[in-house]
């Protein structure tokens, strides 16, 4: 029976709200703002957004559009205060019209492919809150008389604007200025401090200032975040600086900053990321972190600071990340890493560290990333670190670490370990180990090249299944090469050149899957913290990647002592980008490697390689670095395609019997035989004639001038007295000469 009432209380609803249901499908878009928007879709060079000013075939409501969103004007009229098109693949130009919605509050345009200048109308809009217009492709001059009275937000980053940054005066609001990315230069202007009370964030990033770091930042009193990375900027950072105890963020990498590190840092208490990396500061660290108790990220690398680690580095129990690498730091690594839990990455890499690898390392229980590399350490890898767990990338290269195999035992059973790197370490006559290593189940790179290593290519490297890059190149291995390295799935990068490896080319390595189709587990997350450091050549050259798909697919096998040809197989490696096969004993003639699509670099030179060059090769597109030097090549050298851009002489010098551009030899019809026959019988009397008539003209003159002599004793006696007159005339200019050297010299002197 309680029931019967719900209908009659909901038809008391449907009675009640009927009128405004009717007034408001009545209800429409003030006409001026649907002028604007037409304005607006009119700029476009195409659209999806389903807009449609025709009243038969959309609601007159335009506060139902994609995008738009409104406030009730009056019982009849909306206006149009929100305009959020962002990141809808749109293009043209921001039209002048939108200055026509005179009620916007929030225009959200970013991440788009807008062009070209934004209209003036659109920094008049009276009661403007939120202006991005970040992630474009728009340019010109942001204009000097903006007026945004009620700005809160404004983001115009990554975009093509020039001209001197805007400061907004007059924006009491402001509390949000992003204006990184872009091509603003001149100084930095501080004055938008005084324009409002209230900014938190300031981004200036990637621009082309000039000048000293500005002083005034410190009337930007609530700031917490500042970012003046790459921004041109020279000089040392003012006192004001330090004053701004809500800082949370400060960003000055990739400048010209000098000076000291202040110990007045100490006063940004709330500090919770600062790198200052990328510039000239010098001097050391101060020691002044156990006022920074926030601080989880401290990043200073390729500066020329000295000294030291501060201790009270170890009283930041929330430091992650740490990074000092490429400075001149010296001392001992003696840090507390007990007392740093949260540790995730540790980079002390081209300093002078000395001493040993500290123990307690693996008690930072979250690290996953540790860069050691380029110090004077010495030593071995600490048993400790067989419960380093947590590690995902090691890099000792460039100390002087001893025991490889017990380094190898120690490290092969971490589960998540995926890079090491131990290059140029174990330099005192140690082996390849090639028995008592079963782990390193997951491991992706291994470089263990310039060790000075004997021995041969291990075959626990066949249980790596996960490889992706292998370098044991620059040692003393001997041996052929096993079949089993080209089953390697994974691997793209195989680098054992400079070695003493003998035998032919495998047939495997023509069939390595990861080269034959394009291979996606090459690519990985990219890192300035940890990048490999690959040495190529003594001299001390060397190249950087930072992440796997840096490194090109290759396969690098010069400098040893393979024979036999070249594998025609190679030709199915679409996907590799370098062969080099230099200084080796291989012979017979190149095959097509015309399918090698991706191939940037192709090295056969200081090869026993005959035959032409294949004219097929100019197909290769990409072929940038080539060469055939020193070799017993013969023929026309091929013309058109890719061979229009290989004009270097050098790249073919050694092959005699090679013609036509760029070499000088000029090519006749009838091709020259590199090893024409010849008569050895007439070679061997031509040569016998020919001492024949030497000897005896020798004799003949010496015995003709010796008997004169012996019976006409008055013409002995005038060479003899010639012989003497002439030593005399030389005795005598010899010491005028000097005399007057020896004048003009004590002339030059000065009096004492």
């Amino acid at each position: 029976m309680g029931n019967r009432g719900l209908p009659c209380y909901f038809s008391l609803l449907l009675l009640l709200f009927a009128p405004l249901s009717c007034s408001q499908s009545q209800q429409s878009c003030d006409s001026s703002d649907l002028n604007a928007l037409q304005g607006f879709v009119e700029g476009l060079q195409s659209s999806d957004l389903g807009w449609s000013f025709n009243g038969r075939s959309s609601s007159p409501d335009c506060c139902t559009w994609v995008g738009i969103s409104c406030d009730v004007g009056s019982v009849l009229v909306k206006r149009v205060i929100g305009l959020d098109l962002s990141d809808k693949s749109l293009k043209g130009s921001v039209s002048s019209s939108l200055g026509g919605l005179d009620q916007l509050k929030q225009l959200n345009l970013s991440n788009n492919s807008f062009n070209g200048s934004v209209p003036v109308e659109l920094f008049r809009l009276p009661h403007l809150e939120l202006l991005d217009l970040s992630m474009n492709m728009l340019s010109g001059l942001i204009p000097a008389e903006s007026n945004l009275p009620s700005i809160r937000l404004f983001n115009i980053s990554a975009n093509s604007f020039s001209g001197t940054h805007p400061i907004l005066a007059g924006s009491s609001n402001l509390s949000v200025y992003d204006v990184s990315f872009n091509s603003f230069f001149g100084p930095v202007d501080t004055g938008i401090c005084n324009s409002s009370g209230s900014i938190q964030l300031l981004q200036f990033s990637a621009n082309m200032f000039s000048g000293d770091f500005p002083a005034g930042f410190g009337n930007c009193s609530s700031l917490t975040e500042l970012s003046l990375s790459k921004t041109g900027l020279t000089g040392t950072l003012p006192d004001d600086l330090f004053t701004l105890s809500s800082l949370s963020l400060l960003n000055l990498k990739g400048n010209t900053l000098s000076g000291i590190v202040s110990t007045n840092i100490r006063n940004l208490s709330n500090l919770v990321h600062i790198d200052i990396s990328l510039n000239n500061f010098s001097g050391v660290i101060p020691d002044v972190f156990d006022s920074l108790s926030e601080l989880e990220y401290f990043a200073a690398f390729s500066n020329k600071l000295t000294g030291g680690l501060p201790p009270s580095l170890s009283n930041c129990s929330t430091l992650a990340l740490l990074i000092l690498r490429n400075n001149s730091l010296t001392g001992t690594i003696d840090l507390n890493f007990t007392a740093l839990p949260r540790l995730n990455a540790l980079n002390l890499a081209s300093n002078f560290f000395s001493g040993r690898i500290p123990p307690d390392l693996p008690n930072c229980t979250q690290m996953m990333t540790l860069g050691l590399a380029m110090n004077n350490l010495v030593g071995e890898i600490p048993s400790s670190f067989k419960n380093f767990t947590s590690l995902y990338y090691l890099s000792l290269s460039g100390n002087n670490f001893s025991n490889l195999f017990s380094a190898l035992q120690i490290l092969q059973n971490l589960p998540n370990l995926r890079n090491l790197i131990l290059n140029t370490n174990f330099r005192g006559g140690e082996s390849m180990p090639t028995q008592g290593i079963q782990g390193f189940a997951n491991m992706e790179v291994l470089i263990i090249e310039n060790c000075a290593l004997s021995g041969s290519i291990p075959p626990w490297l066949a249980n790596l299944t996960n490889l992706k890059v292998m370098d044991i190149s620059w040692n003393h291995l001997t041996g052929t090469i096993p079949l089993w390295l080209g089953n390697l799935d994974n691997l793209f990068y195989l680098d054992i050149s400079n070695n003493s490896l003998t035998g032919e080319i495998p047939t495997s390595l023509a069939l390595m899957k990861s080269l034959m189709y394009s291979n996606s587990s090459q690519e990985s997350v990219a890192s300035q913290y940890y990048p490999f450091v690959i040495l190529r050549n003594s001299s001390g050259r060397s190249l950087e990647y930072k992440q796997y798909s840096s490194f090109p697919p290759s396969i690098i096998l010069s400098n040893n002592k393979l024979v036999g040809s070249i594998l025609p197989g190679f030709n199915g490696l679409v996907n590799l980008h370098v062969l080099d096969l230099s200084f080796n004993d291989i012979s017979g003639t190149i095959p097509d490697l015309s399918d090698m699509s991706n191939l940037e670099s192709l090295d056969l030179s200081n090869n026993h390689l005959t035959g032409a060059i294949p004219s097929s090769l100019s197909r290769l597109h990409f072929l940038s670095s080539f060469s055939v030097a020193y070799n017993n090549l013969s023929g026309k050298i091929p013309t058109g395609g890719q061979f229009n851009t290989l004009n270097d002489p050098s790249i073919y010098t050694g092959n005699y019997y090679l013609c036509g551009p760029p070499t000088k030899n000029n090519c006749s019809d009838e091709e020259p035989n590199p090893y024409p026959k010849r008569d050895d019988n007439n070679g061997t009397h031509e040569t016998i004639w020919l001492y024949l008539g030497m000897g005896s003209g020798f004799a003949t003159g010496f015995w003709g001038v010796y008997v004169v002599f012996l019976f006409r004793r008055s013409w002995r006696i005038a060479y003899f007295r010639m012989t003497d007159k002439l030593f005399d005339d030389i005795y005598v200019m010899v010491v005028l000469s000097w005399r007057r050297l020896n004048g003009k010299i004590g002339g030059q002197r000065p009096i004492s």
